[in-house]
């Protein structure tokens, strides 16, 4: 079982930023969207590269190279040319701090 990955604190991620942890092999982009908090891999399952580096349309993260768009919340490729999702990950809040963790091998 992965272990939990301390990101920020909650006031410190404040709504509509986002953070990159490294968990083991992969990044993953913490994002607080209107108070929700939601993690998801950073990366495009079209080409591989960093998905951060775009922009974001509020539940949308768009890939900087391709424009393809992904859902926060869900991982799904929205649009062309990407049309596998990418990895979404478990969030927790606890004693004022946010947590992630690849759980993809539990």
């Amino acid at each position: 079982m992965s272990d939990w990955i301390a990101v920020a604190d909650v006031h410190d991620l404040s709504p509509g930023n986002f953070k990159v942890v490294p968990a083991e092999d992969t990044d993953i982009a913490v994002f607080n969207i209107d108070g929700d908090f939601y993690a998801i891999e950073d990366v495009c399952t079209h080409d591989g590269g960093q998905l951060t580096g775009g922009g974001r349309e509020g539940c949308q993260l768009i890939c900087p190279r391709h424009g393809a768009r992904f859902d926060i919340k869900t991982g799904e490729a929205l649009s062309a040319p990407a049309y596998e999702p990418t990895a979404v990950f478990p969030v927790k809040i606890e004693d004022g701090k946010v947590y992630t963790r690849d759980d993809r091998w539990d």
